[in-house]
């Protein structure tokens, strides 16, 4: 479990890692939770957003490869644990890459907290659907991504989709909704959600607050997910792949409530890992 499951470490050794594979065109780094993961681990990116600096680039930095963020216009607040980012309409978190995530997952876990109170909003004010993660992509795809998460609704009935389009922009939804919609998970409360997809099966499950829902998806006889990372040309937290940003776009909306402890794993992590990212609040 300690090679998929990280905790904070704050140490210098670790510190002068990460600091030699440094692009020194990036700022200087400061002290930000460091993740114990094994050199070619199955943890691929972690931003826990935790920075006190006065550069909002070094507090989004992803602790895996140093690898900074190419803007963060985003409000630091607290999170579930240290620090956050609260959503702003129409503005988003922008990272070059995933480091190598799309390149080696065939399965995969991405794993964050959010809160978010109500109703979810277009950037416009109509109702509509909110993303806390997507790739932009150039692939061709007809949605310009290729993957992202959506939630989409109230705290009375919230469903969660998750479309994927592997390199040959063959694309599957994976989706609670309609009558698997999911109550409760727009409360102004911290949440934690995992995303786990299995190649071995195809199917993806989905965990919140460390309980696996019934719904499981399944994507046919796909396998491994097959996204090609040379296609992606954006990570965005907090956005949708869209460019629309001034109209009701659903592509283009952006998350309006916060964000915290993005964790992107190239494996399926077990029901026992994913309870401990919940009951440690990691």
């Amino acid at each position: 479990m300690k090679s998929k499951i990280q905790l904070y470490v704050f140490s210098a050794l670790a510190l002068m890692v990460i600091a030699s594979c440094q692009k020194m065109d990036k700022p200087a780094l400061g002290d930000f939770p460091v993740d114990a993961n094994p050199p070619g681990g199955p943890l691929k990116f972690y931003a826990a957003y935790d920075g006190t600096t006065t550069d909002p680039l070094m507090n989004a930095v992803d602790s895996i490869r140093a690898n900074f963020a190419s803007d963060n216009p985003l409000t630091t607040i607290d999170g579930i644990r240290g620090k956050g980012v609260r959503g702003v309409n129409k503005k988003f978190i922008k990272y070059a890459k995933p480091n190598d995530w799309a390149k080696t997952s065939k399965s995969f876990t991405i794993s964050f907290w959010y809160k978010r109170d109500g109703q979810t909003k277009n950037n416009t004010g109509t109702n509509g659907p909110e993303y806390p993660i997507s790739f932009k992509s150039s692939n061709g795809h007809w949605s310009g991504a290729n993957l992202f998460v959506i939630l989409e609704g109230n705290n009375a009935a919230c469903a969660v989709k998750v479309m994927i389009a592997d390199a040959t922009n063959a694309d599957n939804w994976f989706t609670w909704e309609n009558a698997n919609t999911i109550p409760g998970m727009l409360d102004n409360a911290w949440h934690h959600i995992a995303l786990v997809y299995d190649a071995a099966t195809s199917e993806m499950k989905l965990y919140k607050d460390g309980v696996v829902n019934p719904i499981v998806p399944k994507w046919g006889t796909h396998g491994d997910i097959n996204i090609d990372d040379t296609k992606i040309s954006e990570m965005r937290i907090g956005a949708g792949p869209g460019t629309g940003y001034d109209t009701d776009d659903w592509l283009s909306s952006t998350w309006k409530g916060d964000l915290d402890q993005f964790r992107m794993y190239n494996t399926v992590l077990t029901v026992s890992e994913i309870q401990t990212l919940f009951s440690n609040k990691l």
